[in-house]
């Protein structure tokens, strides 16, 4: 199908995999995902002087900062990311917390902030938000317990704690996986939700396509024990010594 700026829908997909969105003032995106436009709209870098102030205020996640810029104007907007899947969420008087590298764009009436959790951002007040996914969302409600890998986020509930199954870790299977130098798996830590809200999950382990896995290294160091950072170190050095 051919589209115009008459054609586009308002605030829906194109597809799994494009997200069309009206910009009628202003918005915050993630860089690099605008695949196509139309109307009179201005990016501007987050840090920039010129930008909307009200762009600016919503906007309270240092550590992120490069990685979204402000969009203001009035126009269609449409995003896409690496070919995931891409949906939006209407938040309502609410909290709204994902995983940082998956939010591709979200309207200024929200507020965005750093989530205690590394690697998340919370959303706080009532607007649409667009995230991106590998495979559709599934909406779960606590208690659960969810693979570190597979979350996408959680509204209106408290940061999650981490369960490690020791039982598991000491088993046969994860003595095996240790000497075989495999990864840890969902099966020995998970994401503990408790009280009332939702839980979204993707319907993969894998990260999104495209995507380097060195921010989500980064994301998980702060959640790491000593015995375990020492054998991160270990390994860096010794693949640095093997280039």
């Amino acid at each position: 199908m051919r589209f115009n700026q008459q054609s586009l829908p308002s605030d829906d997909n194109l597809n799994r995999f494009a997200f069309c969105t009206d910009v009628k003032g202003d918005m915050v995106i993630r860089r690099g995902k605008m695949i196509a436009c139309y109307g009179q709209l201005r990016f501007e870098a987050l840090g920039s002087s010129v930008l909307d102030l009200g762009v600016r205020r919503s906007f309270n996640a240092p550590a992120y900062v490069n990685d979204f810029m402000g969009v203001t104007g009035q126009g269609k907007l449409i995003l896409g990311d690496n070919g995931n899947d891409i949906a939006a969420y209407l938040v309502e008087d609410a909290t709204f917390t994902l995983k940082a590298d998956h939010v591709l764009g979200f309207q200024t009436s929200l507020k965005c902030q750093e989530s205690t959790l590394p690697g998340y951002v919370t959303l706080i007040g009532s607007g649409r938000l667009i995230a991106s996914s590998n495979g559709p969302v599934v909406f779960m409600e606590p208690p659960c317990r969810v693979d570190e890998d597979a979350i996408l986020g959680w509204a209106d509930l408290p940061s999650p704690s981490y369960r490690y199954d020791y039982a598991y870790v000491q088993g046969i299977l994860g003595a095996v996986g240790a000497m075989a130098g495999m990864t840890r798996s969902g099966e020995e830590r998970q994401l503990d939700f408790i009280g009332k809200g939702t839980v979204l999950v993707q319907s993969s382990e894998e990260g999104l396509a495209g995507r380097s896995g060195l921010a989500s290294v980064i994301a998980q160091i702060s959640g790491l024990h000593q015995n375990e950072l020492a054998q991160l170190s270990q390994a860096i050095a010794g693949r640095m010594t093997r280039r």
